[in-house]
Parts: structure tokens; C-alpha cells; sequence
């Protein structure tokens, strides 16, 4: 699992004494930096715009590994970037959950983060490897993700 946002939060504790893991979380702590995480990455992106994607590659020592799963991926210059230095080896995945859905598991929509770039970049992209609808039980995403693990098994064993 490589995280994008891992370096991010990682500078971000490191420069401000805070808590690492907590600004990975999803709680209060983490939302108290976010808007000023956002900001300084911002200004990192417009100068490299792959520059947390090959940071969290380097972080999670990526290429040991022989399936990636990447977290994160927020904009469309992620995506660019994994498709311009990994080519044909790049399946995107889209999660969806209905807004009921999400407002049900405590989902609450912040002005200013929900609808910025960093939330709804990928919105309007269509073309996608899969796409899971994450409304239901768990056995019904697992239903849902079997395609993705038949292909990640079968890419397993050709590469053996």
C-alpha cells in the first residue's frame, strides 16, 4: 500500500512537531492541519507535480514489491505522472459511495475541502480499469473487488 499523502503529513509532523500518525487519520487532529497541509503541498505540486507520487514510491520502497495498490491518487496529475513513468502497468480503481451513503458512516462536507481540487479532481474522469460501488456490506464490496483480485492473482503467477 503506498500512501500520497504519508510524505505529505510526514514533512508536515516533522516540520511542526506534530503527530504522524494521527495526521494520517481521519479524526479532528488531522482536520485542525489540512487546510495548511493543502497549502504547502500546493505550492510543492506547482513546481513538480509528481513529486509526493515518487516520494511515497521511495517511502514505501514501492519497488520491492511486485503489486502496488496506491492511495490518494486525488488529481489528475497523479494519475499522469504513474502513467507516464509506469506505463501499461497502471489499472486505475474508482471508489463510489452514494452522499447518503457517506453522510451515514459520518461523512460531513466541509466548504473550502470537500469542493476543492484536492476532494473532486478526479470527478470527471470516466475512463477507469474498474469501478466499486461501495454502498452496501462488506461481503457485497468484497463481491465487487473480486475482478480486481482474479487480476491481481493472475498477474501473480505470470510473473513467476
Amino acid at each position: 500500500m503506498i500512501k500520497i499523502s504519508a510524505p505529505i503529513k510526514s514533512h508536515w509532523a516533522e516540520e511542526h512537531d506534530l503527530h504522524f500518525e494521527e495526521l494520517m487519520g481521519a479524526g479532528e487532529y488531522k482536520e485542525t492541519h489540512r487546510q495548511d497541509m493543502i497549502k504547502w503541498s500546493e505550492q510543492i505540486r506547482q513546481k513538480d507535480y509528481g513529486y509526493f507520487c515518487q516520494a511515497a514510491v521511495e517511502m514505501f520502497d514501492a519497488h520491492k514489491k511486485p503489486v502496488w495498490i496506491v492511495s490518494d491518487t486525488r488529481r489528475h496529475t497523479d494519475l499522469k505522472w504513474f502513467r507516464e513513468n509506469y506505463g501499461t502497468a497502471v489499472k486505475t480503481v474508482r471508489v463510489l459511495a452514494d452522499h447518503d451513503v457517506r453522510k451515514q458512516r459520518g461523512w460531513v462536507f466541509t466548504a473550502g475541502v470537500d469542493d476543492a481540487e484536492t476532494e473532486c479532481d478526479l470527478d470527471e474522469v470516466t475512463e477507469w480499469d474498474w469501478r466499486i460501488v461501495n454502498n452496501g456490506s462488506d461481503s457485497e464490496l468484497e463481491d465487487e473487488m473480486q475482478n480486481i483480485l482474479s487480476w491481481v492473482d493472475s498477474t501473480l503467477k505470470s510473473q513467476h
